[in-house]
């Protein structure tokens, strides 16, 4: 086999149209605060967060000089069955931000490592606890929850679970989003907080004595920004209390700051048994994900389990020293300069920003809460997802990043943003929107 002089066709691209992106590459080379660099030399305003999760914006001295420091004094550390001053530190530290009880960190590489971990040590407790039929997982419609075999089979995106054969004893509840009744909203809908007593349903068709967990993201982000109805998170906590399940918030987007706080739980005030996190926890910078539980239900895996490995289940790269040294970095960042306030601080401004784009051409929703945006099109007939595409191509070829999801295009910039950016962001979306048919 000859080699190919194409340098972009050994790369096979992760949820890319490979055939047209490599038609038409858009390459980024550098970033810096809140904009990348692409390779023609223009600036792009990062309007996403990269992909949700460089919340303190890019490239930052404190965080690229402690990889730096790491990397030269001890650039791999096991924590199997040893252990290293870092990764401490930083489960430490994330559990201070955590809602009260949630103090036991687990660390893992990804989102979608968090979510397959958590699933596990609720199947874990619920065996712990003398509950071994417990085995049944709760997902939800629209719901995204990575690409393990667990997050695919709770999560509800169509694609993923046509591909894919899921877990057996799966089920889901219904989506929160209606836009008949919730059009345009702000914050969080004021109808739908019924939804929630699908579980019920669910609780009566299967029996609670074969339900282990319950999990759903407080927001839904990469399926276009689904924010819960009023009162909804509540009753999926009461109903889970009820009956014995675990109920699990996917944090990997909401968690630092991205809707004001260190978490959703803690900035909404409804405290999960689990939380899944990722993305915001290194600022990106390095690959890691973590999995915050509740000291009853660690102390109930651990101390009822015979002598030895309490739960067999890990990562080689669980607390990798570089990654916990961005955390920490990260972490201090976050601290220091005020950034889990600038959802309240911006919120109205970003609100009222997002709305005045109603009115504009194809736009038939907009949802806003913390600092996120989705503002829905209307489907193109007989081509789905198009326009946004479109609008996602021209928002980046006039410098700006944007989110294209389906039929939504998603906004989540770095905390680090200031009105200015707000306003260029929004103003270029309403203008470019003129152009799209």
């Amino acid at each position: 086999m000859t080699r190919e002089n194409d340098p972009l066709a050994a790369f096979w691209m992760p949820f890319t149209a490979n055939r047209a992106y490599k038609s038409h590459p858009r390459q980024l080379v550098a970033a810096k605060d809140m904009h990348y660099t692409d390779a023609a030399g223009n600036r792009i305003l990062d309007g996403t967060s990269g992909l949700w999760c460089s919340n303190a914006g890019h490239c930052r001295t404190p965080i690229v000089e402690a990889i730096h420091k790491t990397a030269a004094s001890m650039d791999f550390g096991p924590t199997f069955q040893l252990g290293h001053p870092h990764a401490f530190e930083l489960a430490s530290r994330v559990a201070e931000l955590m809602p009260a009880e949630l103090d036991r960190i687990f660390f893992t590489n990804s989102g979608s490592e968090s979510v397959d971990t958590a699933l596990k040590i609720a199947l874990a407790v619920q065996r712990s606890r003398g509950q071994a039929t417990r085995t049944r997982l709760i997902g939800r419609e629209r719901g995204y929850h990575g690409t393990g075999f667990g997050g695919i089979s709770v999560g509800g995106i169509v694609n993923n679970r046509r591909w894919w054969q899921g877990l057996p004893g799966v089920d889901h509840l219904p989506h929160t989003h209606d836009l008949t009744r919730n059009a345009f909203s702000k914050g969080f809908p004021q109808q739908g907080a019924e939804l929630a007593d699908e579980l019920e349903r669910l609780v009566t068709l299967h029996g609670a004595e074969t339900i282990a967990a319950v999990i759903v993201e407080p927001m839904a982000g990469s399926t276009g920004v689904l924010v819960p109805p009023v009162g909804y998170l509540q009753r999926l906590r009461d109903i889970c209390t009820k009956h014995g399940i675990i109920l699990i918030f996917d944090e990997v987007i909401t968690a630092f700051g991205r809707v004001g706080g260190a978490t959703a739980s803690g900035q909404w005030g409804v405290t999960p048994d689990i939380i899944t996190m990722a993305k915001g926890l290194t600022n990106a910078a390095v690959p890691m994900g973590a999995v915050a539980v509740s000291r009853t239900i660690h102390d109930d895996v651990v101390y009822n389990a015979a002598e030895g490995i309490e739960l067999f289940h890990g990562y080689t790269y669980s607390g990798h020293p570089l990654a916990s040294a961005a955390g920490i970095a990260t972490l201090d960042l976050y601290r220091d300069e005020g950034l889990f306030d600038k959802a309240d601080e911006l919120g109205a401004y970003w609100a009222d920003a997002a709305h005045s784009q109603r009115g504009k051409p194809h736009i038939i929703d907009i949802r806003t809460v913390g600092l996120v945006a989705g503002i829905e099109l209307e489907p193109r007939p007989g081509a789905p997802t198009k326009r946004a595409t479109e609008l996602f191509h021209a928002c980046f070829d006039n410098g700006l990043l944007v989110r294209a999801t389906g039929d939504i295009i998603a906004l989540s910039p770095p905390l680090i943003l200031d009105k200015s950016h707000i306003d260029e962001m929004f103003g270029k979306i309403g203008d470019l929107l003129e152009g799209i048919g």
